[in-house]
């Protein structure tokens, strides 16, 4: 991972469709000077916190909309902060077929990100609302599009190819894209370098699990398949997403039901994954809890998480052809000891062991490394971070 040098900072910008986080980032140090984070977005209830260090601020913004907090969030900047700024860095969910890396944003750009909308009608009219906003308050400034999905477009057409009719491919562009991709990309270039490899010469698989949950087999620095698909609700189970099901659910309880395509999609993507097999959350910690006083629904839950993800491990092994190193990230990856311990345990298929007090201890204490001395492949946790590739991504083609 290169580092840009020079001083100034990058404004990060990732406007959600219910949120807005921000930070301003040294793309040569990884120091925030500031960060901003607004919830309930488009409701009465919008939060807005900014934070320098320790303090932190809790604003009340003019508006709720996502120009309106974007606004109030560049308006939070002190004249230094603001004049320290050399580009603007957005995270956008979607670049289809058309972006397989970082771009400068232009109105040709724009008009094509507009084209997308329908690829992630949930994300890209946040993402090109903060874009809009940001760029005509600092005109002056280059903005660039980072996409999540950018970083798996070299995937060869048999890993994002769907065995549909050749002409939904050909014409509605129905693929496998792969998503958290600036996430993938940061953990394996930053486990090269604590296994001191160069990263064209492993093969591993990066393990990205939190609300959202994604795994990608990369090979040589490349990412050659992933678990997400068309959308982010494909592969793994996630906090509310469903991950992979059979798509004849849908007609079966649409009948029984009585619901629309976008009802049982809503359900799939919000009421799924962790929160539908527990009943109870969508949160680890609180089904870890649950788990330990008894709640076989937790239970079950957790079990059924760690058993998908150690199947993906399993599936893009192949697609590697050798596995070197399985990279936990994320925030139920970098920090659930029992979530990591399970998954590995159940890679005893493929000679992997882990380290049971480096895994309690995160790796910390063992640089990274939380699988013991006769595994078969090494095992990581190295903490994401997703701001720092859209800074220095920034910053590089802002240059």
């Amino acid at each position: 991972m290169g580092v840009t040098g020079g001083s100034q900072r990058v404004l990060v910008l990732n406007c959600g469709s219910s949120s807005v986080k921000a930070a301003l980032v040294d793309p040569s140090t990884a120091e925030r000077a500031v960060t901003a984070l607004a919830e309930r977005v488009g409701t009465s209830d919008v939060t807005l916190q900014v934070t320098r260090g320790s303090d932190e601020q809790t604003l009340a913004p003019d508006g709720d909309s996502h120009s309106d907090i974007v606004g109030a969030i560049l308006a939070a900047l002190t004249e230094e902060e603001r004049a320290d700024v050399s580009g603007v860095g957005h995270r956008v969910v979607h670049g289809g077929r058309r972006f397989a890396s970082s771009v400068p944003i232009d109105d040709d750009v724009m008009a094509a990100l507009r084209e997308l909308t329908d690829l992630a009608p949930l994300h890209l009219p946040a993402n090109l609302a903060g874009i809009e906003s940001a760029r005509e308050q600092l005109p002056q400034l280059t903005h660039v599009a980072v996409f999540d999905t950018a970083f798996h477009q070299t995937m060869p057409p048999v890993a994002y190819r769907y065995a549909v009719p050749t002409e939904w491919f050909e014409q509605h562009h129905v693929r496998r894209y792969g998503f958290h991709g600036t996430s993938h990309r940061y953990v394996s270039a930053r486990a090269a370098e604590l296994l001191d490899r160069p990263l064209e010469s492993l093969a591993m698989v990066t393990l990205h699990l939190g609300n959202g949950c994604s795994a990608a087999a990369i090979r040589d620095g490349e990412s050659i398949d992933t678990t997400m698909g068309l959308t982010p609700l494909e592969g793994l189970v996630m906090g509310t997403r469903s991950g992979d099901i059979d798509p004849g659910v849908l007609g079966y309880v649409a009948d029984r039901l009585d619901m629309d395509l976008p009802g049982l999609l809503e359900v799939l993507n919000t009421k799924s994954g962790l929160q539908g097999l527990s009943g109870m959350s969508n949160d680890m910690r609180t089904l870890d809890n649950a788990a330990r006083r008894g709640s076989v629904d937790a239970a079950l839950a957790i079990e059924v998480f760690c058993y998908r993800a150690a199947k993906s491990v399993g599936a893009l092994a192949v697609a590697l052809g050798r596995l070197d190193a399985v990279v936990f990230a994320g925030g139920i990856g970098e920090n659930d000891a029992s979530v990591r311990g399970a998954i590995l345990g159940r890679l005893g298929v493929l000679g992997m062991r882990a380290d049971p007090d480096a895994n309690d201890d995160h790796g910390r204490g063992s640089g990274g490394r939380i699988s013991s001395a006769d595994s078969s492949a090494v095992a990581l946790v190295v903490p994401t971070d997703e701001e720092l590739v859209i800074a220095r991504d920034t910053a590089e083609l802002a240059q």
